[in-house]
Order: C-alpha cells, then structure tokens, then sequence
C-alpha cells in the first residue's frame, strides 16, 4: 500500500499522474474505460452524449483512453478519434485486437493481426497508438508466442509504441510476463475479485508491467445503489451476459451472480469511510495498491466521467479498512466467485 503514489498533496485539485512502466511517460491514474461509448454493451449512448463524456474526462485531468476495435464494432475508436483531431495533445490511447469473428478463437495469423492494427489506426485517426493489448486472446494462443512476434515487428515498424495483453485469468497473465518485451496487462481488479494482488502484483512491480485494471466497480454492484429489482437494457452485458451466455462471466459483476452480488454491495455499506461513498472507497481502495498504474472506469454520463476523475485526490484509506476488506473478500466474496480467474 502506499500513502500518497504521486508524492503531491491530497487537496490541491489536480489529477495525480504515475509512470506508465518503461515508457517514462506520465498518465492519469484514473483513466477512462471507453466501453461504453461503443453503444452496443451498456445500453444506448448517442455520440453527441459520448463526445461530452470524453471532454468531460479530459477537462478532469484524464489523459488515458482505452478503447477496442469490437467496441460497437469500432465506433468506440472513431469516436475518439473524432475527439483527437479537435483536441490532438497530451492523450495515452491505448486499444486491443483478438476478438474480431476473423481472428478469435483459433484463427489468428500475422496478417490478421497486422490488419487489425492498421484498421483501428485508421479510425483513431492515428499514426501510431500507443499500446495495443491483445483482448482477452485464449491461453494456448497466448502460450504458442507466435502473436507476441508478430506485435514485437509491428512495434519495431513504429505502427504501435508498446504492446501488451488484456486477460481474464492470472494463467494468462502469468504467461504474458514470462515475455519479453510485455509493457502492460489489463486484469480485472476491484474489492469483489483480490486475486491479482496475490498472484501477479509482485512480479509485474519487479519487471516494471504497468497493470490497468478494469471493472473497478463491478459493473456498477460497486456503486452501491443497485437492487434485486433493478433493470438493464436489453443491449447492456448485465442483462444478456450476466451468467456467461456471450463471454467470460467475469466480465460482467465480477463472475458473481447478480443477487449475491447485490447483497454482498449491501453488506459492504458498513465499511465506507466517514465522507466517502461507496464507489469512491472501492476505487481509492485500487489506487492505493503501488503496483497498479491506472484504472479505467467507464462512463454512460459526462457527471460520472468527472466524479470517477475526482477520487485521484481523496486520501489513501485507513490500514485497518484494508485489512477488513481483505477478509471480507476471502470470507464473504471468493467463494461465489464464477469464470476464469
């Protein structure tokens, strides 16, 4: 745990910044999960509203965008590229390949992946993005290591500046670290799913891996303000994917059944802090692990883009709120827990 990651006070107003790994470049340590802005998993987000959650970000202190080719296949990427042609300094983006129809699950060749990267490049509008991770790509792919060579020559062509992986188990991001030249995982990381601090965080320090992580709040089960009652669209994942029926369970309420995760949100309420809400704790809760580089929550409105960015100057929570947290996590948590993990 750390008392305070940027060395800077907790109420100057400003956005803290940490190193993205080896780059020594400087990124938001709240960053902004772009998701959402693909209109096809969260329910309808016109762009219009997507280009007021981006500017929202940015005018907070955000400088890192993450984003996908499959996000509303590809709208997520064009959207921001449209906000980088009006706004072109300062910006981290970083984006990921391996889920396309023509590449995922078994299909994946140099020239795919080649595509792939210069399609997203095309929309974001760039030369070159500054880190494409392999999205979620299975575990024997990732283990054969061709695709790793294939990133590694695109790096050295300058179509990429780094690359990395965004997995679902810590078996995948265990085999991602044992390559060389890996500058950044994506996990799943928040106070309903531990395990990454256990199993990788030590190793991804030592070999200086900048770790995103993604799903801070559970889907939203982190805000504390969902309910057994509570309904979704029929094109948000926490309807059509909530027990795994599209793809890893854990991407949706961290592998927990929606009701025990409701209840489990609930029983959380006695742990907040004094002056915090619920989804302010769980994400200060992440920042103040040093191994963590930024965390990447997502945003259906501009209000929560700005109130996501706002928790980089709450302080650090208490030494004994982790520690209850932990054994909550191990207690209550981990057992319900579904999915790769």
């Amino acid at each position: 745990m750390i008392d305070d990651p940027a060395g800077a006070g907790w109420n100057d107003g400003d956005m803290k910044t940490r190193l993205f790994n080896n780059t020594g470049r400087a990124v938001s340590e709240v960053g902004l999960g772009c998701w959402q802005l693909g209109g096809a998993d969260w329910g309808n987000v016109g762009d219009a509203e997507a280009m007021e959650i981006l500017n929202t970000a940015a005018d907070s202190g955000v400088t890192f965008f993450d984003t996908a080719d499959v996000y509303g296949n590809g709208r997520s990427e064009r959207l921001i590229g449209r906000f980088l042609r009006e706004r072109p300094a300062g910006f981290f983006v970083a984006t990921k390949l391996g889920r396309t129809g023509d590449l995922y699950p078994d299909h994946y060749t140099e020239k795919g992946v080649r595509a792939a990267t210069e399609a997203s490049l095309r929309r974001l509008e760039l030369d070159a993005v500054d880190l494409t991770q392999l999205h979620c790509v299975p575990a024997a792919v990732l283990r054969e290591g061709a695709i790793f060579d294939w990133l590694r020559k695109l790096k050295s062509e300058g179509k990429i500046h780094g690359f990395g992986a965004s997995v679902e188990s810590m078996e995948e991001a265990q085999i991602c670290l044992k390559e060389g030249g890996v500058e950044a995982l994506q996990i799943i990381f928040n106070i309903f799913r531990q395990k990454p601090a256990e199993m990788i965080f030590a190793e991804a320090m030592g070999k200086r891996v900048a770790l995103i992580v993604r799903l801070p709040l559970a889907s939203g089960l982190l805000n504390g303000q969902m309910s057994k009652k509570t309904v979704f669209p029929d094109n948000d994942h926490r309807n059509y994917n909530r027990d795994g029926a599209q793809f890893n369970v854990g991407e949706t309420f961290a592998g927990l059944p929606y009701e025990k995760g409701v209840e489990l949100a609930e029983a959380l309420r006695g742990y907040v802090p004094e002056g915090f809400s619920m989804a302010q704790m769980a994400q200060r809760w992440i920042l103040d692990h040093e191994a963590v580089t930024v965390i990447i929550p997502g945003a259906s409105r501009p209000e929560q883009a700005h109130a996501n960015a706002a928790v980089s100057n709450l302080p650090p929570l208490a030494g004994e709120t982790h520690a209850a947290l932990r054994e909550f996590y191990h207690k209550e948590v981990a057992p319900h827990i579904r999915g790769p993990y």
